[in-house]
């Protein structure tokens, strides 16, 4: 038997969903009915018997060990003409018993958990079960998704490090949200075959992969990626998403060195330098006038704007982190904290800062200036943004003129590729219907990979727009942490109304 240690709270079998809107009428025909082999390439139509049946050990939140029995798909591509097989694949993992308890999948919700992190490549084909930590070691939440009862689809994608013989980069941006797309696609077209609600598609991801799983809820049935989609063959079928998972996303890439330089640019670096202040106050600058063109809004602050973006984040998100931390230590070990993090108070069971107090507890920001188009080109997203047989390429006009003057232009193509990698694109200037409306978004509160305005605008649009929103930071934690899975999973029963809980643990 193989063994894993898992933390969950378990739910199983539910009633079916009502289906979502989709963006034509071709895709929503696709996405209703199960697709045949005339609809499009045979090598898409998923294989029901092509499984083997595995056994592993599951350890809820309250300590307590479940055998679940599953049906395992490994490695099946998903696009009728991939690119790199390798990476263009997916396995499929269905419960079919949990301590001795047959579970019936088939209208469970379909949790798209993605391994991406720093844009690189992430390949299923090698695993020979349910995968494991998607990022930052311990449990993968597919492991948690399948021991609460639900259909886990793993997909892997292309990514900005891969090189063919000819020395091309064919993992660049947008390659790896198309992927996502088609996986999304092959699942949707393959109602019926594949176990599941197809309506209720649950994506997850950290850091990049979490920018991937935000962007994938955000731009559901996009025409701007249709003819990428097309050219790998990806099935003729809705790619919209029913709920987002996103820990710790770096997204909004082309505004990202101006909001890191408004969150840290007085903060020093860990070496105890001050990053080029001439350069980060200009930076620091122009992201007021990005932030005025969003448009937010939110309640008891009217127009978000750089001049309290500070205290919303302090008000809405910060202060409330540190409340459940230190309302959760005994009083002594408070006391102690509270000694040692003067910047911090508490008053009334609850906890306060001002911004640059919060800035003084934080410490040391983790990223030189510009943090994410390094003049030298030599950062993951320079990476991201390369093409051809070019590795890397500026993608802001800030540092392409910095270094090769103020008449310097982006390369043509760059334009539509920042907007195909940036969900608040289809968020603010192109509305997205048939985008997600279910979000969770977590983030390590001091967790400098990013500037904490970029889930702060995330969530206030996202509330501005309607949609159902559960964003928190983990108080004193970092990039990549996930301290509540089981309520992550638990939420996603909630949210997709899958019912009949089977032993509710959490985290």
């Amino acid at each position: 038997m193989k063994r894993r240690s898992v933390v969950i709270g378990l739910t199983a079998a539910a009633a079916a969903m009502p289906a979502v809107g989709f963006a034509s009428s071709a895709r929503a025909a696709s996405g209703a009915a199960t697709g045949t082999a005339a609809d499009a390439d045979a090598s898409l139509v998923f294989d029901p018997a092509a499984y083997t049946e595995q056994t592993t050990e599951i350890t809820d939140t309250t300590g307590t060990a479940h055998e679940v029995v599953y049906r395992f798909y490994k490695a099946i591509t998903y696009v009728a003409k991939p690119v790199d097989a390798t990476y263009q694949c997916l396995n499929v993992s269905v419960p079919v018993k949990i301590d001795g308890t047959a579970v019936d999948a088939s209208a469970a919700p379909i949790f798209l958990p993605n391994a991406v992190g720093g844009y690189m490549p992430s390949s299923v084909a090698n695993n020979t079960g349910i995968g494991g930590a998607a990022f930052g070691g311990g449990t993968s939440r597919g492991q948690l998704a399948l021991a609460a009862g639900y259909v886990v689809v793993e997909p892997g994608a292309r990514g900005r490090s891969l090189v063919n013989a000819s020395g091309e980069y064919y993992g660049t941006a947008p390659a790896a949200i198309v992927d996502l797309k088609a996986a999304v696609r092959y699942v949707r077209f393959n109602k019926g075959r594949i176990p599941g609600n197809v309506n209720r598609i649950v994506s997850s991801g950290t850091s990049a992969g979490g920018a991937l799983s935000t962007l994938l809820g955000a731009s559901g049935d996009s025409p701007l990626y249709d003819s990428y989609l097309e050219a790998i063959g990806a099935a003729d079928a809705s790619d919209a998403i029913f709920a987002v998972g996103a820990w710790c996303p770096i997204t909004d890439l082309e505004h990202a060195d101006m909001a890191y330089e408004w969150c840290y640019g007085s903060n020093k670096l860990p070496s105890g330098s001050l990053v080029d202040q001439t350069i980060s106050k200009e930076l620091s600058t122009a992201y007021g006038d990005y932030v005025a063109t969003l448009g937010l809004r939110a309640k008891g602050f009217g127009s978000l704007t750089t001049r309290n973006l500070d205290e919303y984040l302090v008000k809405t998100i910060l202060e409330p982190s540190a409340t459940t931390y230190l309302a959760a230590l005994s009083d002594a070990d408070r006391a102690t904290y509270l000694a040692a993090n003067t910047s911090i108070k508490w008053a009334d069971g609850k906890a306060s800062f001002t911004w640059d107090e919060f800035l003084t507890h934080l410490g040391a920001r983790s990223k030189n200036t510009p943090a994410f188009d390094a003049f030298d080109l030599s950062t993951p997203e320079n990476n991201l943004y390369g093409t051809g047989t070019t590795a890397a390429r500026h993608f802001t006009l800030f540092s392409l003129r910095h270094e090769s003057g103020s008449s310097a232009r982006l390369d043509e193509d760059l334009p539509g590729k920042l907007n195909l990698m940036n969900p608040m694109y289809h968020l603010v200037e192109n509305v997205n219907r048939h985008r997600a409306k279910h979000w969770w978004i977590r983030n390590g509160a001091t967790d400098t990979a990013t500037s904490y305005s970029v889930t702060g605008n995330l969530h206030a649009r996202l509330k501005q727009l309607g949609d159902e929103v559960s964003t928190k930071y983990y108080w004193d934690a970092g990039h990549g942490a996930d301290q509540d899975p089981g309520e992550f999973l638990k939420w996603i029963g909630e949210v997709s109304g899958y019912s009949k809980s089977r032993g509710a643990g959490t985290s």
